[in-house]
């Protein structure tokens, strides 16, 4: 727990009580690789943190799912669209390997806020990163090419790149597989 703890005080400071909240607050989760923390149709229940493991999030489009987005060790989890108002989800999140969280519950992340010292500034600073990450992924999708969504995958996951299905990368890029291959040659012979 942690990683949570320093995840948050990058935020926020944390006093001995706030950790005693934090830690009242969040639960252990455990999915095994191919599990689903949320499957389209359902509401999010859950606000996950990763304490080891990966996710990605998907779409199913009439049978071909579509990668839209990858969740590592230390960072947040959730579709807010479906969280924050309690709605259906369209997205899927699942377990690329096996995988350690804590979560928490939508009323226990509003306890959260009210009884941790700066608990509402870091809901906010949290929501505006998720923000600007998903603006700046729809603006890609239109005005970038297939080789310069590549090249942003391979700078902003660098670090999780080689445990990331090849199939997996090429859908979250919006192409097939073989013209993954074909980039990837292209930008190796570049260097």
């Amino acid at each position: 727990m942690e990683l949570l703890l320093n995840s948050i005080r990058s935020y926020i400071p944390l006093s001995i009580e706030d950790e005693i909240i934090v830690k009242q607050l969040f639960r252990e989760r455990k999915l095994n690789k191919g599990d689903h923390l949320l499957e389209a149709g359902n509401v999010c229940r859950y606000l996950a943190f990763i304490e080891t493991g990966l996710v990605r999030y998907y779409i199913n489009q009439d049978g071909d799912e579509k990668t839209n987005y990858f969740n590592k060790e230390g960072e947040f989890v959730c579709d807010y669209q479906s969280f924050l108002p309690k709605i259906p989800s369209f997205v899927n999140i699942q377990a690329l390997e096996d995988t350690v969280m804590y979560v928490i519950s939508f009323n226990d992340l509003q306890q959260f806020y009210k009884e941790v010292k700066y608990g509402e500034r870091f809901g906010r600073l949290g929501i505006e990163q998720v923000f600007i990450n998903v603006i700046n992924q729809v603006v890609s999708l239109y005005v970038d090419s297939p080789d310069t969504r590549y090249q942003k995958f391979i700078a902003k996951f660098s670090d999780i790149a080689q445990r990331i299905p090849q199939y997996y990368i090429a859908s979250f890029v919006g192409i097939k597989p073989q013209s993954l291959s074909r980039i990837r040659k292209r930008i190796a012979g570049m260097h």
